[in-house]
């Protein structure tokens, strides 16, 4: 028989598997892949550096989603938000994925080199650099929790008659279908807005 003429396993092959057991199961493991794959684990081994790899892969394979066309928007406020709001799309179609990928250090070159672009739009713009890992960080756990947030219930407060939470229950009444979206945007606007009042006080001080 002839050699075939596609491999049968490579890394994006593996990235998409795994994702594919995370988001069924919010979990994976290397056999769990090979066996997916129809391989043998120590396969899998020969293209990742063990389990911590085929996360890197996997994390890879969620940001491809974010539009790097959005960090080009503009000036830097309006970059960080285009950037944040398709990070937040990204992520929200797989969010089993986010608490595995919040607890691991990121190592990925692709996804290491979407961040710097972060930190340079932002040393650019004249934030010091001791405040540019507080602002991505910050940025992070803003759209990562946000991201969560649209795979919760609605409504995700259970008001029942037993419970004495009248305003609670008026107030979710009163909410639109768009609850997940209109708290990320009023919690993003706010976030900027403290970032902008840092930037002219960091200029103020440079100034003297």
């Amino acid at each position: 028989m002839g050699r075939p003429r596609k491999a049968l396993l490579d890394r994006a092959r593996i990235g998409a598997t795994a994702l594919q057991l995370v988001d069924e199961k919010g979990d994976f493991s290397v056999p769990e892949v090979a066996r997916r794959l129809g391989v043998q684990t120590a396969s899998v081994y020969h293209h990742v550096d063990g389990r911590a790899g085929v996360v890197e892969l996997l994390r890879e394979r969620v940001t491809d989603a974010i539009d790097p066309a959005a960090l080009d928007a503009g000036a830097w406020d309006a970059a960080l938000a285009a950037w944040a709001r398709s990070y937040r799309a990204a992520f929200a179609a797989h969010p089993r994925a986010i608490p595995m990928l919040m607890t691991s250090p990121v190592r990925a070159p692709r996804v290491l080199a979407q961040y710097d672009r972060v930190a340079g739009l932002l040393l650019d713009a004249g934030f010091p650099p001791d405040a540019v890992m507080p602002v991505i960080t910050g940025l992070d756990n803003l759209v990562l929790g946000s991201a969560l947030d649209m795979s919760a219930p609605e409504p995700m407060w259970e008001v029942s008659g037993d419970a004495e939470a009248p305003r609670l229950a008026a107030a979710q009444a009163a909410t639109g279908p768009d609850r997940a979206d209109a708290a990320f945007e009023l919690t993003l606007a706010g976030y900027l807005a403290h970032l902008r009042a840092l930037l002219e006080r960091a200029g103020r001080d440079a100034a003297g």
